[in-house]
């Protein structure tokens, strides 16, 4: 079979002019001649083209891939390896690049108004997955209580923060002794803690009342990611998620006068 530029271009997926150029450079050029005159790429010359767009794809130089294409057996491993390790360095360096980006957008996203290394000596284990941080910005971003919260956040000094996390802190303190005292999710020590965290939003982010607490303890008992903002996983017990839901849950009802979610949307 012979093939005709155009022909080639188009199952290829390469430009007539990328192939004029190969053809110029000495690369790849078309072996065969039609009746007319015109050029064709033969099934060999294919064959020399995929191993051309192999390499291409590595980011090897024309002038390498020459090489390697003239002398295989004694070019080819060689200068593979030399690509790998070329690829694993450039691979570490936009990690290093990703990470810095991240911890720009992680700030910007929460509002938190910190220097990396203030943000260490303040939050400690406590850290926010970027992936969660964007899946809720995108989720509530038109929620006037998302807003508030970032807007608060955001004006929260360096010393605001050191008591917020103090009092986070102490109050998971009491959380994980009810947790491993074995006090009942929905008694009256487990509710009382539960009732001090929607109060420590409420005076820290936004005003949060039952409803909206329910659905935050929803979210902690579904989602490993948000409950490690409250409990970071060196800390954490199965089934404290479930607990810390069952304690809010039971601590709305109790004031709501009883009454579910469902019931309150009526």
């Amino acid at each position: 079979m012979s093939y005709s530029v155009g022909q080639v271009s188009a199952f290829a997926g390469v430009t007539v002019r990328t192939l004029h150029h190969y053809d110029k450079a000495g690369l790849l050029s078309p072996s065969e001649r039609s009746h007319a005159g015109y050029r064709l790429y033969s099934d060999a010359d294919l064959a020399r083209l995929q191993q051309i767009l192999f390499y291409r794809e590595l980011g090897f130089p024309l002038e390498e891939i020459a090489a390697i294409l003239k002398d295989p057996q004694a070019n080819a491993l060689k200068q593979l390896k030399a690509r790998q390790r070329q690829l694993s360095d450039e691979i570490a360096r936009l990690q290093q690049l990703a990470e810095v980006a991240e911890r720009a957008i992680e700030v910007a996203q929460t509002g938190v108004s910190l220097t990396p290394q203030e943000r260490f000596e303040v939050f400690g284990e406590i850290s926010l997955d970027l992936s969660y941080a964007t899946q809720a910005e995108f989720k509530w971003a038109d929620s006037p209580g998302h807003q508030e919260s970032m807007a608060r956040a955001a004006a929260h000094t360096k010393e605001d923060w050191r008591r917020l996390m103090g009092e986070a802190a102490a109050w998971r303190a009491e959380l994980l002794a009810a947790f491993d005292d074995g006090q009942p999710g929905d008694g009256e020590r487990a509710m009382d803690l539960a009732e001090e965290h929607r109060l420590h939003i409420s005076r820290w982010f936004t005003s949060c009342p039952p409803d909206m607490h329910r659905r935050i303890a929803d979210d902690f008992a579904a989602d490993p990611r948000a409950f490690a903002l409250v409990v970071p996983p060196s800390q954490q017990r199965p089934g404290l998620a479930a607990y810390l839901r069952k304690a809010v849950h039971a601590n709305a009802a109790r004031h709501t006068g009883g009454r579910t979610a469902s019931e309150e949307d009526r």
